[in-house]
C-alpha cells in the first residue's frame, strides 16, 4: 500500500459496518492523515481510514494517465455551421492533480470537444488555444488576444465564436469584448459567447457539459448580434439545477457567488434570454432590442494603459492616494460607497484626512488627471446628484455619474476610451457621458 503513488488506478477492499465493499478509482493525496483517498469514476472523492482497508490493489496504470488523454478524430458533419472555440483555461479546462488532490488547469481544447460528443451534432468546431490560465491571471493583453482571434475566426468563415474562460473574471473579459466590437457603434459578424464552469469537468456535479452545449448551440444557431447588449454574451447555469442556461449581456454580468453553479447574474438588467436543453435539442429564447448596426472591425486595448483602483472606506487614507498619483497612472478608478461617494467631508471636525482626500482628488483632476467613481453596492446606478457630497465630487470633475452595471463595466469603459483617444479631453468626456453599448441610463434627480 505504501509503495503506490498518487495517480495510480487502484481497487480498495474495505471493511465497513455494512460489511466488505470494493471501490475503484484514482489514488489521490490523502484528504487527512490516517486516510486513503481515491477519485471515483463519477467524479466524487472517497476517503476511508487506513485501518478499514483490507487490501489495495494496483490496476491498469494506463487508466489513470490523464496527461495523455486520447482525442478521437471522429468526422464532423460538413453541413453544420462552423464555430471556433477559443480556449483560455479556467475550471472548465481543469482536472484533479492526482499528486496533490488540487484542481489545476490542464485540458486541451480538443479534449473538451471529445468529452462532450453532443457538440459534434451541433456544429463543426475548430479550436484555438490561447492558454490554460485561471482567469485571475488574465490581463488586457489577453483581452486583445481574444479580440484578435475572434476577428480571425470570422474572417475564416466561422458563424460564431465560443470562448472558454475562468469564471472569476469572465464578466470583465466579456465587457472588454463588448466595448471592443460595439463601442464605436458596430457589431461583430456573428455571436461571441463566453462560457465556463464552476465545477471541474471530472466532478460528478460539473456544470461544464451543459454550459458548453448551450454556448456552442447559441454560437452556431442563435440570432446574429444587433446591438452592444448582445455583442458578446455570457452563458452559464440559470439555477442550481440542470437544464436551463441564462444568456447575460456581456456589459452587465457579474459572478456573485464563489461556488454556486448559478453564480452569474445580470446587473441592473434582466438576462437577454435562456437556453433550455431538451430531448429534442436546445431551445433558445432571446430578446434583442432591434437596433440597426453594421459590422465594424474591433478596437484593441492599449496594453500600456495603467488604471489605479482604490476602495472607499474607513481605511482610505490620503497618503495612499497620493502615493498612487505619484506613479502617474492614466486614470484612477474609485470604488465608492452607495451612490458613488467617497470619504471627503468632516462634519464632526475630527477627521481631517477626509478633507485631504477631497483636496488630493481635486488637485489631481485639475492637473489633467482622470478620476472615475463607481459603486461597491454592485446593483443600482452611480447617482452623484442626490447628496451634496456627490455634487461636490462632480463639481471638481470626478466622473461616473449615470453608470449602471457592475464596477468592472465602468473600469473597462474607462480603459476602452483611454485606448481610443486620450489626447482630446473634451472628446473623452463626451464619450464617457454617452451610452455606447447600453452601459448607462438617464437619471432623474
Amino acid at each position: 500500500m505504501d509503495n503506490l503513488e498518487a495517480g495510480s488506478y487502484v481497487r480498495l477492499r474495505i471493511v465497513t459496518r455494512l460489511g466488505e465493499q470494493n471501490h475503484e478509482g484514482i489514488l489521490l493525496a490523502p484528504a487527512d492523515s490516517g486516510l486513503v483517498t481515491i477519485k471515483l469514476e463519477n467524479g466524487y472523492n472517497l476517503s476511508h481510514p487506513t485501518s478499514a482497508i483490507k487490501e489495495m490493489t494496483l490496476l491498469d496504470s494506463e487508466l489513470a494517465s490523464d496527461s495523455k488523454a486520447l482525442v478521437s478524430k471522429q468526422p464532423m458533419d460538413g453541413d453544420l455551421p462552423l464555430v471556433t472555440l477559443i480556449h483560455t483555461g479556467g475550471t472548465i479546462a481543469s482536472k484533479v492533480d492526482y499528486a496533490t488532490g488540487a484542481v489545476i488547469a490542464r485540458f486541451e481544447p480538443e479534449e473538451l470537444i471529445d468529452s462532450v460528443p453532443e457538440l459534434r451534432e451541433i456544429a463543426r468546431i475548430e479550436t484555438t488555444l490561447l492558454g490554460n490560465m485561471f482567469s485571475d491571471d488574465i490581463r488586457p493583453r489577453h483581452w486583445n488576444q481574444m479580440i484578435t482571434e475572434t476577428q480571425a475566426a470570422f474572417d475564416r468563415g466561422s458563424r460564431g465564436v465560443v470562448i472558454t474562460h475562468g469564471t472569476d473574471t469572465m464578466g470583465t473579459s466579456a465587457a472588454a469584448m463588448s466595448f471592443a466590437w460595439s463601442g464605436d457603434g458596430g457589431i461583430p459578424p456573428g455571436p461571441i459567447v463566453f462560457t465556463g464552469s464552476q465545477r471541474s469537468s471530472d466532478r460528478g456535479s460539473s456544470d461544464a457539459r451543459e454550459n458548453l452545449i448551450a454556448a456552442v448551440h447559441l454560437a452556431a444557431h442563435g440570432p446574429t448580434p444587433n446591438s452592444g447588449a448582445d455583442a458578446a454574451v455570457v452563458v452559464m447555469h440559470a439555477g442550481s439545477s440542470d437544464g436551463i442556461m441564462a444568456i447575460h449581456a456581456g456589459h452587465s454580468v457579474r459572478k456573485t457567488h464563489s461556488s454556486r453553479r448559478d453564480a452569474f447574474e445580470s446587473i441592473d438588467r434582466q438576462p437577454l434570454g435562456s437556453i433550455e436543453l431538451t430531448s429534442e435539442g436546445p431551445i433558445v429564447t432571446m430578446i434583442q432590442n432591434g437596433e440597426s448596426r453594421t459590422t465594424l472591425p474591433p478596437l484593441t486595448y492599449n496594453e500600456n494603459t495603467k488604471i489605479a483602483e482604490l476602495i472607499a472606506g474607513a481605511h482610505m487614507q490620503p497618503e495612499h492616494l497620493q502615493a498612487i498619483i505619484a506613479t502617474k497612472p492614466d486614470a484612477i478608478h474609485l470604488h465608492g460607497t452607495g451612490l458613488g461617494h467617497l470619504p471627503t467631508s468632516d462634519p464632526n471636525g475630527d477627521s481631517p484626512e477626509n478633507i485631504e482626500i477631497y483636496s488630493t482628488i481635486r488637485d489631481y483632476v485639475a492637473g489633467g488627471g482622470i478620476a472615475v467613481a463607481t459603486t461597491q453596492t454592485i446593483r443600482g446606478p452611480v447617482h452623484m446628484d442626490v447628496y451634496s457630497k456627490g455634487r461636490d465630487l462632480r463639481e471638481i470633475g470626478v466622473l461616473g455619474h449615470g453608470m449602471n452595471g457592475p464596477p468592472e463595466t465602468s473600469l473597462v469603459k474607462l480603459h476602452y476610451l483611454l485606448s481610443r483617444d486620450n489626447s482630446d479631453r473634451e472628446r473623452f468626456l463626451q464619450a464617457w457621458a454617452s451610452n455606447l453599448i447600453g452601459e448607462r441610463d438617464e437619471l432623474k434627480n
